[in-house]
């Protein structure tokens, strides 16, 4: 358990540092170091435990508790969580405070436009890893494209394409079909 637990605070506090952009911006990385590295869950259940944390109220970061719950229990999703909120937090505090006394400077300028496209693509990176995840079959993969298009292309609320998905897949469940 112990080792579970130092494994989860290492890998926490490292994407904690990387998570420009929101904690979703380290689901590329999350999926690396939990499924590829460190083999303690396969693709399906953290694409489960990532759609779990979406489908939640509250912040996105939720999702790494979910994370350390699964590895290790209540230990788990307490390590888990303050080693991805403890890390960024104080950085964030500490360049506010620079950032406050500093704000007219070019460089800080410049550093604002630089973080903003590493953001959009680490976001982008996360779309991509958990549509990897997720898709098994020819239905989940039409699926995730429709949820593409759903919300690139329109204004409706996204949450109708995930009941829909939702309800689809629960029908082909029960019917006994595989896609």
């Amino acid at each position: 358990m112990r080792s579970a637990l130092s494994q989860l605070a290492i890998t926490f506090c490292v994407l904690s540092l990387g998570a420009v952009g929101g904690a979703n911006a380290t689901l590329p990385e999350l999926h690396r170091q939990m499924v590829g590295a460190l083999h303690l869950m396969d693709d399906a259940t953290f694409a489960r435990l990532v759609a779990l944390a979406q489908t939640a109220p509250g912040p996105n970061v939720i999702v790494m508790s979910l994370m350390g719950w699964h590895v290790a229990g209540a230990a788990g999703l307490c390590v888990a969580t303050v080693a991805m909120i403890a890390p960024s937090s104080l950085i964030a505090f500490g360049a506010e405070r620079s950032l406050r006394r500093f704000s007219a400077s070019r460089a800080i300028l410049i550093l604002k436009r630089a973080l903003a496209p590493i953001a959009v693509g680490l976001m982008c990176a996360s779309g991509l890893i958990l549509a990897r995840a997720a898709d098994s079959g020819g239905l989940t993969i039409a699926l995730t494209g429709g949820m593409t298009l759903l919300s690139g292309l329109t204004r409706i609320n996204p949450l109708y394409g995930i009941a829909a998905g939702a309800i689809l897949g629960l029908a082909t469940q029960r019917l006994g079909l595989s896609f």
